[in-house]
């Protein structure tokens, strides 16, 4: 038997790694555990452990380390404090497992993963060697892809990449994205089953809206918000569903705008969290998605979406031919809406983040690890 831990910290993380949980559920060849930490324990962020066992799974190990507040200095503390509580913990526990994946480039991954250094532990990393310029997040990614014994990356470019970071080809598995598997066999919701659950109708044209601070440009961030507000105000044929950002530097001062200018409108709704079922099912249903959410590049394909990308949190993301750049301001955005609405749009949409059976993949290679 091979003893496996999933760290997860978010809702994002959680619903990229079902697919694999699922396998490595119904295999006798696995004994899989599952660490939450981060905002998973945060009331003020939806309690989303709750999600994990909803989707059929027993948490055994809970790590609080979350500080509420998003000044850089209070992100610091909280890199330190959950790399401390995983020092205990992985001093406790590290040699219950033979394998831990962590996924993606959160500053709560980043520190979970660092304290595991000195254990010699074996991480397997997803989605190492992208590239996302405009967030410090960048940096984190990368640091865990150092970190991690095993990869498995989205494209080939990513595989490059991570070479080129660790210094050597072994054990990087160009797999594709995860989270892709989620959509070959998830049953969307009707839009009758979604007004039920959400207040919303998502018969009606509605833009998916995430929107992101950019952490490595703070102070533009309420300029940022300010001129997302403002193109939404000028979109009046459309009803806006926005899910609120993650817990970055700075932003409280997007949730903030947003809650003061849209709390209890009847046409943007602001929903803290969707879970996976629903959000695919707004992607599913909605007219195009607008942001600068990691979603936008790697699921909207799938759903044949076209993307508004806001700014530059992801800039240096290989992107498809759906996603269309804009800078942060209102004019631009604007003039994208109507660029979509003209249909200069291409039918159907490649995924370039597509390989068919991510997680077989995954399940195959770590069988033989």
């Amino acid at each position: 038997m091979k003893r496996i831990g999933i760290l997860t910290s978010s809702r994002a993380d959680f619903g990229i790694y079902l697919p694999l949980l699922k396998l490595l559920k119904k295999d006798d060849y696995f004994q899989t555990e599952i660490i939450a930490f981060g905002t998973h324990l945060s009331f003020f962020h939806g309690n989303t452990i709750d999600q994990i066992n909803t989707a059929g799974f027993n948490v055994k190990y809970k790590i609080e380390s979350l500080l509420l507040t998003d000044t850089p200095a209070s992100l610091a503390t909280g890199m330190g404090l959950t790399a401390i509580k995983f020092a205990d913990f992985w001093k406790d526990h590290g040699n219950e497992f033979d394998l831990v994946f962590c996924l993606g480039d959160r500053y709560e991954m980043y520190a979970a993963v660092m304290a595991g250094v000195p254990f010699q532990l074996q991480f397997a990393h997803l989605h190492g060697g992208e590239t996302t310029l405009g967030a410090i997040d960048n940096i984190f990614r990368h640091s865990i892809t150092l970190a991690s014994r095993y990869h498995f990356v989205a494209t080939k470019q990513f595989a490059d990449k991570v070479a080129t970071i660790i210094g050597k080809n072994e054990h990087i598995y160009n797999v594709g994205a995860l989270s892709l598997d989620n959509l070959s066999n998830m049953k969307v919701l009707s839009t009758e089953e979604f007004a039920t659950k959400w207040g919303i109708d998502l018969s009606k044209k509605t833009i998916l809206t995430t929107f992101h601070p950019e952490t490595v440009a703070l102070q533009k961030n309420k300029e940022y918000i300010n001129e997302l507000i403002g193109a939404i105000n000028e979109l009046p044929s459309y009803q806006i569903l926005i899910t609120m950002p993650n817990t970055d530097t700075a932003s409280s001062v997007i949730r903030d705008a947003l809650i003061t200018n849209f709390k209890g409108s009847k046409r943007v709704f602001l929903i803290e969290n969707l879970g996976s079922e629903s959000y695919f099912t707004a992607m599913h249903y909605c007219s195009f998605l607008l942001g600068n959410t990691s979603s936008g590049i790697i699921e909207a394909a799938s759903f044949n979406k076209y993307v508004i990308n806001l700014g530059n949190r992801q800039e240096g993301r290989l992107a498809g031919e759906n996603v269309i750049h804009v800078p942060v301001k209102k004019a631009d955005i604007l003039n994208a809406v109507k660029f979509i609405e003209t249909g200069h749009r291409k039918s159907p949409i490649e995924n370039i983040y597509f390989k068919s059976g991510a997680a077989d993949a995954i399940v195959n290679y770590i069988k033989g690890i």
